[in-house]
């Protein structure tokens, strides 16, 4: 392979120094998180000096706070090819790798570091916490296996749990939700109370039960006058969920919601949102849809919080019982037959019709390709065609793809989530293609609004609120994630 100065000849020393200015005013957006401005900046900096592995390492670990784990898998690459010797760009890539769930290989990037600087403690530290996250999952896969008969819904005894006497907040009705339940639920949840583990529990096992007789496509009928509401990711942002229900009313018969995945993660306050969204769901099954998104799924659920607050909060084998039932959670919806709406996007070939997903087998974790991957991973870009993705998982389609797949499916357009976006709302591929995402100023950083989307089964033409962000008690995001991976993205 011929070297990088073979490829970009040499560079002035006009260019080394407007390349290092660049990079300075990117580190101050980067501090003040503003991201994709400090990527066009490190961009324009890596296009003045392309043999600096900082600026490389930089825009690493701005893609990675933005998710974009392809990018910053291979930003983190590039230093390390321009610089073997560079530390912090091996730990980059380690922590792009575990974003992607590949442990193994951020071992090995941890692992080279010690052999190559047998003194430095940090390297030692961050190899030996990368080593027993590995071996814990291998341990866990081993006994999953030994267990794979065993359901965890149906290993729970209810009846063993006591409610207690001094337990004073929402209880089931003759072991159902019911309005006055799930009224009473989120106002205990806005005092930063804990519903009692029997009942969450109960709500756990009759939400997977009525789930496994769901299809993965399941089809949506909205009267002509009916108003239907459709909501992005929410990603434990509680309290901006309360506002979305004050705003928009309740769900009920009369006015119901699709939830577009990512209800959880990042945020500190999943566990409030995912059992009031599971009671609605309980509630008014036929008029409160949920789809799974690409953080209903384990590696996510152990990287960015969702496992942990759980395991905190309630116990560990609950954290296992909500992987069993995200692996039910339907992965599409389709609204009068013209409308598709999925978490992620479309898909990496020409052929795929609604038929093709109702037949997904979706009791699993999302393989690394095809169908299911993609309606959880994958995002629209403006070019015509497809593309590599940014998040290293799934495709990016332009909006001929988008036309050829609502021609043959006979769908008018698509409803997306999974991307952060100013407004709270994108439109794009002539209207053909539109994100809604509706957790405001996302990571309490990101200064966005939220938004969703409101709509009648007559036209089904798509109508936009946005809202700011609401206040919330002092719990910072991401106070469960693993800490581990929160100290290798400083």
């Amino acid at each position: 392979m011929a070297s990088n100065e073979e490829i970009t000849g040499p560079i002035s020393q006009e260019d080394v120094e407007a390349a290092d200015k660049l990079k300075n005013e990117a580190n101050e957006y980067f501090k003040k998180q503003s991201y994709n401005n400090a990527i066009e900046l490190y961009t324009k900096a890596i296009e003045k000096n392309p043999k600096n592995a900082v600026f490389f390492a930089n825009r690493s670990i701005a893609n990675l706070r933005l998710e974009n784990f392809g990018y910053a898998l291979s930003d983190a690459s590039k230093a390390i090819e321009l610089d073997r010797s560079y530390t912090k760009a091996y730990y980059r890539r380690a922590a792009a790798y575990m974003s992607l769930g590949k442990y193994k290989l951020a071992l090995k990037d941890f692992e080279y570091v010690t052999k190559v600087r047998p003194n430095d403690q940090d390297a030692k530290m961050k190899y030996t916490e990368c080593n027993k996250i590995v071996k814990k999952i291998a341990f866990e896969k081993a006994i999953s296996v030994d267990k794979k008969e065993v359901n965890i819904a149906d290993s729970i005894n209810l009846d063993a749990m006591t409610i207690e006497d001094e337990y004073i907040g929402p209880a089931l009705e003759d072991g159902k939700v019911t309005l006055k339940f799930v009224t009473e639920l989120m106002e205990f949840y806005k005092r930063q109370k804990k519903l009692h583990k029997k009942y969450a529990y109960k709500i756990l096992i009759d939400v997977k039960a009525y789930l496994q007789k769901q299809p993965s496509l399941v089809d949506i009928k909205v009267a002509d006058e009916a108003k239907f509401t459709v909501c992005g990711d929410i990603h434990g942002q509680y309290y901006d969920l309360m506002n979305i229900f004050k705003l928009n009313g309740l769900p009920s018969e009369t006015n119901p919601y699709l939830f577009n995945g990512d209800f959880v993660d990042r945020g500190s306050f999943s566990v409030e949102c995912i059992f009031t969204l599971f009671s609605f769901k309980l509630l008014y099954p036929n008029h409160f849809y949920m789809s799974r998104g690409n953080h209903e799924t384990l590696d996510m659920n152990r990287m960015y919080g969702f496992r942990g607050e759980v395991s905190s909060k309630y116990t560990s084998q609950m954290a296992d019982l909500f992987t069993e039932v995200y692996n039910w959670l339907p992965l599409a919806h389709c609204i009068n037959g013209r409308v598709l709406v999925m978490h992620g996007g479309l898909f990496s070939k020409d052929d795929v019709t609604l038929d093709d997903i109702r037949k997904v087998d979706r009791n699993k974790q999302p393989p690394e390709d095809g169908i299911m991957c993609e309606l959880l991973w994958s995002d629209p870009q403006p070019m015509l065609g497809r593309a590599p993705s940014k998040r290293g998982v799934g495709c990016q389609f332009g909006p001929d793809v988008t036309n050829t797949f609502l021609q043959r499916n006979g769908l008018d357009y698509v409803i997306r989530s999974h991307e952060v976006k100013n407004d709270g709302y994108e439109i794009a591929h002539d209207g053909k293609c539109i994100t809604v995402f509706s957790a405001p100023n996302y990571c309490d950083t990101m200064g966005n609004l939220g938004a969703f989307i409101t709509m009648n089964g007559k036209d089904l033409k798509p109508n936009f609120t946005t809202y700011e962000a609401v206040p919330h008690p002092d719990v910072k995001p991401m106070a469960y994630a693993n800490s581990f991976f929160n100290m290798l993205c400083q």
